[in-house]
């Protein structure tokens, strides 16, 4: 069992996170998809306007996804027309939501 947590980001700034958050040794792994080569693979580029005034470029949704054995079997987006960066309700992606359907 691993969790990975990435965001469109360079390695240096997920390496300090990561450090910041204190999971060195643990099952948890944070990655930075640089390119968005993951966030467009998956489809979830946030690219709408609100969002992109504050940020610049295009980032990545909210979500959380489960797999078993490399198989998706929930994702867990928070995201709605008028709050499309997700953080007025992140439940969907946060981690008792994701317990439920594990």
């Amino acid at each position: 069992d691993e969790v990975l947590v990435y965001c469109v980001n360079d390695g240096a700034v997920m390496e300090a996170w990561a450090k910041d958050q204190g999971v060195a040794g643990s099952m948890i792994t944070f990655l930075a998809d640089t390119r968005s080569e993951l966030t467009k693979a998956l489809d979830m580029v946030l690219d709408h306007p609100g969002p992109m005034a504050a940020l610049g470029n295009p980032r990545c949704k909210r979500f959380a996804i489960y797999c078993d054995d490399g198989v998706v079997k929930h994702i867990g987006l928070s995201y709605s027309e008028t709050d499309p960066a997700g953080g007025a309700d992140p439940s969907a992606s946060m981690v008792d939501a994701m317990l439920k359907v594990v």
